[in-house]
């Protein structure tokens, strides 16, 4: 091929990619039970680690536009997850506070980190090599995020 930058393996986005997907897709089994898509998996470990924010405060952790937020909280509001309320002092703002159904479900969710950690380090050399990895994917989203 003449243009060697455009094969697919060349593709630094294509390995983020599938990597991202099968990550995703790695959480079925665990999430599935629960009712949760990974999606609402993400906005329940920001509440669980904070109750009570505002849904730009949520949409920023997540590195998501808040319209993209905005209808998966109102769909996690419609099964019982979390409840969404006017601000004290800026009613146009809405708070996202965990019910008792979004609480409980952070005990039934406690083992999947480590579940996910250990399928992972099964295909890994070491804990290390995954380690390294953490560091590397902060520095690539950092970059790509002040664009």
């Amino acid at each position: 091929m003449e243009y060697e930058q455009l094969k697919l393996n060349n593709q630094l986005c294509f390995r983020l990619y599938t990597a991202a997907r099968l990550t995703v897709g790695a959480y079925h089994p665990y999430l599935d039970p629960l009712g949760i898509t990974y999606p609402q998996y993400l906005v329940l470990l920001v509440l669980w680690e904070q109750d009570k924010q505002p849904v730009c405060d949520i949409a920023a952790r997540l590195m998501l536009d808040t319209n993209t937020v905005t209808p998966l909280l109102q769909r996690m509001e419609k099964s019982g997850l979390l409840l969404r309320t006017k601000g004290k002092t800026d009613t146009r703002q809405r708070i996202v506070s965990l019910t008792e159904k979004g609480l409980t479900m952070r005990e039934q969710a406690k083992h999947i980190p480590e579940c996910l950690s250990a399928s992972i380090l099964e295909k890994m050399d070491s804990v290390e090599e995954l380690a390294t990895l953490v560091p590397a994917l902060d520095k690539l989203i950092e970059g790509l995020s002040e664009r």
